[in-house]
């Protein structure tokens, strides 16, 4: 039997004085261990596994102090107010809609179209939810304000889910950035909007709402176990719930106790006809579908057809078009997939005959290389079509058999950020960013062509002429061409002196494209360059490109990143001192792994919120989830090999060459715990007690992954992280 430790723990013995001399908090090292497939791996900083420990809380505070002995405070400051300043103004979001026109003026109750868009007046923590309609007289009036729901900021909006009828609204509460929701219903009809429904539902993680087309309720998933949501997380269930009745009293409506780690999603089509449950493992797209007749008895489990099982291929229902056939008028399924056609297709499927030879193809399989469907609405009598290439979009859309294919002009290279569409609506909205274009929603007029602008969302003074943004292709390490998008100020000269970020993620088929943030024109201003590296692993070009970032196929994804900034390099943007990588997540994983492989190529590092043990990630949190991308280690002795090679935990060791390090978690985290921040930092600090560059933990208190963080929180935190590039990369700030 093999014996292999962290190389923390081979390098050298670390004494407590040695710690004390460099700063660093004593952190000691425990006999824990695991046998994988006959190896036995050393983990002695399993105890920080224990976030409420007192030992673990008193690592924590001492982590802190670094930090803050570390950063120069008045540089923060400095840089907060300037981030402060660019973000204080008003924001719109993209405006979504529910019900139906009031075509014979009758004014019945709950007739007509409710639209809710987000606004921010520039530095609310969260933006706060309007509403315009039957109960406001086409007023836009606020409806739900999160920045009154607490003193911090640090609860928020997390989801909301209209009745078709528009006269409810299901709303998500998530605080201290946990996953785990609660979801509250308010009355939205005239003389009672605003009031409250009794029930509230709990322990809503990663739970899904699908109204029926009545509004007289609602399907939901859910883990049956509630003490179970922090834990395995297994036989979500979908539920039927009565409007104005008690939770407890919810029947089942759909299981699949064949297949307990089964996710479940339910999705009310169009028009109503079908209920359809989305049936995945972890966070595979490559979706199932179960469908039953959403009509009459919604409360009872009746008999759901089985279409397509998990596994084979990604299917979107997008339409229930009823058509008339030989056999009379029967209603059909559209459905985006990528079945047989890895760029995606448009088919019409019948549910009583599922089965691929019987499909109709409505819009076939982009040919044009880099091209594939992106997504796809019904809008009216058109089926609207988002197409991505080379990371960028393209919007066109078709009539309801594929055909008079019309294009829409986007402002520029960018993203497509939302649409809002519906059969009812002879018009769409959508939102449109890009690195130099303020997010900006839209209004399109399918018959005119017409596209008019919603609202203006561009900070006051901002010049986007002052900027650019160049798309390249480099070679990987293999020979793959990787696209990059790089944005700076007008007229920067390559000579290799520019402070720069290299951005990546490269994972869970995620594809970044161009968007737009104000934050960041204060790197931009200090004749910073922005780099964004379109890795694989990514969703960019379809099911290919990821797959050869998955699995055993991972070191691409560090080739991919690693080659990014040797690019940069050769091109004269920037040096390997100035030179400075950002993730977070699995964005966070990659930034720890290439600094291990690389060290001498970076001149500073932001893992936020990383995966950093691989070969215990799948044992904390939502991790069980993940294992369709990274594989299991206990039960794979190959995914235990090739996860053991790139671990960041596992491969933390004495580096001559580190740059400043800092990793960024906070409590509140139940998606990537904060044990993968505490184990690596300590890891690292202990076998590099003497590196020129610091090894730092930024631990924050009532945030979490990321999602519904209060902006002041945020800006904070982006102040920090520029204070400790503009240290790390000798930067003169101004």
């Amino acid at each position: 039997m093999r014996q292999l430790f962290l190389a923390a723990c081979c390098t050298m013995a670390i004494s407590p004085a040695l710690l004390a001399d460099n700063g660093y908090p004593e952190a000691r090292q425990g006999d824990a261990s695991t046998d994988f497939h006959g190896t036995v791996v050393a983990d002695p900083f399993r105890w920080l596994e224990d976030a409420a420990a007192d030992e673990t809380r008193s690592f924590i505070d001492a982590q802190n102090t670094l930090f803050t002995s570390y950063v120069n405070a008045d540089l923060v400051e400095t840089i907060n107010a300037r981030l402060n300043t660019l973000i204080d103004y008003p924001r719109t979001s993209l405006p979504s809609r529910v019900g139906k026109p009031d075509t014979d003026g009758t004014g019945i109750e709950g007739r007509g179209i409710q639209t809710f868009v987000s606004k921010n007046t520039g530095l609310q923590n969260h933006s706060v939810l309007h509403i315009a309609g039957p109960a406001t007289d086409g007023e836009t009036v606020p409806l739900l304000d999160p920045n009154s729901w607490s003193d911090d900021g640090t609860t928020a909006l997390a989801g909301t889910w209209a009745s078709p009828d528009g006269t409810t609204i299901a709303y998500g509460i998530s605080e201290g950035g946990s996953d785990n929701r609660t979801i509250k219903l308010m009355d939205l009809r005239p003389g009672k909007l605003g009031e409250h429904y009794d029930e509230v539902l709990t322990d809503m993680r990663f739970s899904g709402i699908a109204w029926h087309r009545t509004g007289r309720g609602f399907w939901y998933s859910k883990y049956p176990d509630a003490a179970d949501v922090d834990g395995a997380r297994l036989n979500q269930t979908i539920y039927w719930h009565d409007l104005d009745t008690d939770p407890e009293q919810d029947t089942e409506v759909f299981a699949r106790p064949d297949d307990p780690e089964l996710g479940l999603f339910p999705f009310k089509t169009n028009d109503g006809q079908f209920l359809v449950v989305y049936v995945y493992r972890g966070t595979d797209r490559r979706s199932g579908l179960h469908v039953r007749d959403a009509c009459c008895n919604p409360g009872e489990a009746g008999e759901f057809e089985l279409l397509f099982e998990p596994g084979v291929a990604e299917y979107s229902v997008v339409d229930d078009p009823t058509v008339t056939t030989d056999e009379g008028d029967k209603p059909m399924l559209v459905i985006l997939t990528n079945r047989d056609a890895p760029a995606g297709k448009l088919v019409r499927v019948d549910p009583a005959n599922p089965e691929p030879e019987n499909w109709v193809t409505l819009i076939d399989e982009p040919t044009e290389p880099g091209t594939q469907i992106e997504a796809v609405v019904r809008a009216g009598d058109r089926y609207v079509v988002e197409l991505m290439k080379d990371a960028r979009s393209e919007l066109l859309h078709y009539d309801l058999e594929g055909g008079d294919m019309k294009v829409i002009e986007l402002p520029t290279v960018g993203t497509v950020a939302g649409i809002d569409a519906d059969a009812a609506y002879g018009d769409i909205h959508f939102g449109f960013t890009s690195y130099t274009y303020p997010t900006t929603p839209f209004r399109y007029e399918l018959a005119t062509g017409q596209l008019t602008k919603i609202a203006d969302n561009s900070p006051a003074g901002f010049d986007p002429d002052a900027y650019v943004t160049s798309q390249v292709f480099y070679t990987s390490k293999d020979g793959t061409q990787v696209p990059m998008f790089i944005t700076h100020k007008k007229g920067l000269q390559p000579d290799g002196d520019a402070p720069t970020i290299l951005y990546g993620y490269g994972g869970f088929n995620v594809s970044l494209t161009p968007g737009f943030s104000s934050a960041r024109l204060a790197w931009l201003e200090q004749s910073g360059v922005y780099a964004v590296a379109n890795l694989r692993g990514g969703g960019e070009y379809g099911p290919a490109w990821h797959e050869a970032g998955k699995l055993a196929n991972k070191q691409n994804v560090f080739d991919d990143f690693i080659s990014a900034a040797e690019y940069l390099i050769d091109e004269g943007f920037t040096s390997a001192d100035k030179l400075a990588i950002q993730g977070g997540s699995n964005g966070g994983l990659l930034t720890a792994a290439v600094v291990i492989q690389r060290p001498e190529l970076f001149g500073a590092i932001h893992s936020a919120v990383p995966v950093t043990d691989m070969l215990r990630y799948h044992t904390f949190g939502t991790g069980r989830f993940w294992t369709v991308e990274y594989g299991n280690p206990d039960e794979d002795a190959e995914a235990f090999e090739y996860l053991m090679a790139y671990s960041p935990l596992n491969n933390a060791r004495l580096l001559d060459d580190l740059p400043p390090v800092l990793v960024t978690t906070g409590d509140g985290d139940d998606r990537v715990v904060p044990a993968h921040s505490l184990k690596w930092v300590a890891a690292m600090q202990a076998a590099n007690p003497d590196a020129a560059g610091p090894i730092l933990l930024r631990y924050d208190v009532g945030t979490g992954h990321g999602a519904g963080k209060p902006l002041a929180k945020a800006l904070e935190e982006l102040a920090e992280t520029y204070a400790f590039f503009a240290e790390a990369l000798g930067m003169d700030w101004q």
